[in-house]
């Protein structure tokens, strides 16, 4: 039986404006959990509050955010009760991040042996000729050629995808059990992309590490994930196993995004989500898909939809699911 490592629960997050006149809530409620080797995706359209959610998760928010409630268990102790200085400890030992562009995460004018040996240093004690083994051993197992070459050079020196593998060998440096991936295939050509998920799944089977995945692409999370939280709007719309979701959407704008993905060989139009997803710091009345979902009547603009469980480990906030159901046999 795995054990549960994360649990979020009711997590909001919020962005305040000057004077605190305007309020954004990128996350609304949010709940999961995620076990030891489990992937778990998150997707959605950008501005739904998917790296607002992740940034949350290691306390790492810009100025101007703050979690106003809701709480975060790994393994077993609420971060959000921690000081700033015991988070310091946290990540990279117990959580790390890749983020979407590697520039931002890795420093311009430090060596790649010293970025990548860092949490290794701080949180497993290892110094001097075992440090560099390490080292070695991450770059090798993220697949950096000429590893003692490499660990001398600087970020600036490397390709994108090079960049990106230096930043998953920096993420694994702790030996964490959990990794965040911001959509860290974003940047990458079609080729480079297959071989990073490759890498990752192979990384996660040695390591049994748990992955938050964060993407737009649904094909990368059929292929990496095990069960996917869709958002909008910085809520939680459908959550379940990926078969399940991608079989028979329970909610309108996940069957959407399943529709909006381009079917190799087909001649037909491809289909798009009209209009746009709704100002999160002055969100309507009801149902916040109401306005783009084609079987909306006047309830669900007047009334929001509960956060419901519709199967085993199914959940869906939607008050058409049996019309939702009906629309897609006949399309």
């Amino acid at each position: 039986m795995t054990r549960e490592i994360l649990k979020v629960k009711d997590l909001a997050t919020h962005y305040t404006g000057f004077g605190g006149s305007r309020v954004v809530k990128a996350v609304d409620e949010v709940s999961f959990s995620l076990e030891e080797g489990q992937t778990i995706g998150i997707v959605g359209e950008s501005g739904c509050g998917k790296t607002t959610l992740c940034l949350s998760l290691v306390r790492l928010l810009a100025p101007g955010a703050q979690i106003v409630g809701g709480s975060i268990e790994l393994n077993g102790r609420d971060i959000l009760k921690l000081s700033q200085k015991e988070m310091v400890e946290v990540r990279g030992k117990e959580i790390a991040m890749i983020l979407q562009d590697p520039m931002t995460s890795l420093n311009p004018v430090i060596n790649i042996e010293t970025q990548v040996g860092e949490a290794a240093f701080k949180h497993r004690g290892l110094r001097s000729s075992t440090l560099r083994e390490r080292v070695r051993q991450l770059l090798e197992a993220v697949r950096i050629p000429s590893p003692d070459v490499r660990m001398q050079e600087f970020p600036h020196q490397m390709s994108g995808g090079m960049r990106q593998r230096i930043a998953g060998a920096v993420a694994l440096s702790g030996e964490p059990g959990i990794i965040i991936a911001d959509e860290p295939t974003t940047s990458l050509d079609v080729t480079i992309q297959a071989q990073y998920l490759d890498l990752l799944r192979r990384l996660q089977k040695d390591t049994g590490v748990g992955l938050i995945f964060v993407t737009h692409d649904l094909g990368i999370v059929a292929k990496m994930c095990d069960d996917v939280i869709v958002m909008y709007a910085g809520k939680t719309v459908e959550k379940g196993s990926v078969r399940e979701i991608f079989n028979n959407p329970n909610h309108p704008y996940t069957s959407a995004l399943i529709r909006s993905v381009p079917k190799l060989g087909s001649k037909d139009p491809l289909y798009r989500i009209e209009g746009q997803p709704p100002d999160l710091s002055n969100l309507p009345q009801g149902c916040s898909f109401a306005s783009r979902c084609a079987i909306a009547d006047d309830h669900c603009f007047e009334h929001e939809p509960p956060l419901i469980e519709v199967g085993p480990r199914r959940l869906a906030a939607c008050w058409k699911i049996e019309e939702n159901a009906a629309s897609k046999e006949q399309a």
